[in-house]
């Protein structure tokens, strides 16, 4: 809530090690330099900031902005989307590309690895949804139903069933194996920006569906789906009942939510703040994480923490 410090560095030489001799804008105060990191504090406003090189990049994948990206379970692939226009898997030790996926009409905005690796699913603006093979690029399923361009999926256990949720306020289930839509968990009559599906705590009343779930449901028994909405709501939905969990209202269109836990998520806004909360009660945040106001884009669990990506 405060206003944004600014300063800057200036690199004066380079040690016999090879490190670089940095010196920093009053206010700010120079700490621990290795070749890889810079560590910079403003004693002032009691924060501090770590710099990271890069590991590696691979500027050759794509000629544009990045829009998602996603690495096999095994780690040997990538598959990315770009505001290029295309869609591709590349190796993830050297960033050589392998296949590009073509198909989609207009922007493809979001691409996922199943569970096994050799499968990728997509949606895209031009409201379908599509099951790739890794291994020779061809479109195996379409799924149509949306009404509106697809802005996140999900895959349910080892990828039976799927799901993808839409500008057109919807969250589907389909069915892989016949390519059929197996209902719509969810109309909320806003965009749903970002979804994700956990097992629930067992003290969760998930309710109970109103008709006996289709034998093709596969893996849906005892999960919740999260949706981050557009309207500034959160809401999390029984899987195979279809209904409402809690809804939580935020500061902000919610962009992304991830599960920590069967117990933690969390989910990030437009103006900056990742919420995280508690399934068993929704009523007040565990955290209100504020960094900065850029808007939180994407979310996902790391260890015994996370790792957040901003627009800024």
């Amino acid at each position: 809530g405060k206003p944004t410090v600014y300063g800057s560095l200036t690199r004066r030489g380079l040690s016999t090690e090879g490190v670089p001799d940095i010196a920093a804008s009053e206010g700010f105060v120079v700490g621990e330099v290795t070749k890889k990191s810079i560590l910079i504090s403003c004693p002032h406003e009691n924060v501090s900031t770590k710099f990271l090189a890069p590991y590696t990049t691979f500027s050759r994948i794509h000629q544009k902005s990045i829009t998602c990206l996603d690495i096999s379970s095994g780690g040997g692939l990538g598959v990315s989307t770009s505001t290029d226009g295309t869609m591709k898997i590349w190796q993830a030790a050297n960033g050589e590309i392998r296949r590009l996926l073509e198909g989609h009409v207009y922007d493809v905005n979001c691409c996922r690895f199943f569970p096994s690796g050799l499968v990728v699913l997509s949606g895209g603006m031009d409201a379908q949804l599509k099951i790739w093979s890794a291994e020779d690029a061809s479109c195996v399923v379409t799924f149509k139903g949306h009404k509106g361009g697809i802005l996140d999926t999900a895959v349910v256990d080892r990828g039976r069933n799927v799901l993808s949720s839409s500008r057109d306020g919807t969250a589907r289930l389909w069915d892989c194996g016949k390519s059929a839509c197996l209902g719509v968990v969810a109309d909320c009559g806003s965009p749903v920006n970002g979804i994700a599906v956990g097992s629930a705590d067992n003290s969760v009343n998930l309710g109970t569906p109103e008709k006996t779930p289709s034998e093709r449901e596969i893996g849906t028994e005892g999960k919740i789906l999260l949706l981050a909405r557009e309207d500034k709501k959160l809401q999390g939905v029984g899987l195979q009942s279809r209904q409402p969990v809690f809804l939580f209202v935020g500061s902000d269109a919610f962009n992304c939510c991830t599960f920590l836990s069967s117990t933690y998520f969390l989910a990030g806004t437009q103006d900056g703040n990742i919420y995280q909360l508690d399934v068993r009660n929704t009523n007040a945040p565990i955290q209100i994480i504020h960094r900065s106001g850029a808007p939180v884009l994407s979310l996902l669990p790391y260890r015994d923490g996370f790792i957040a990506s901003q627009g800024n």
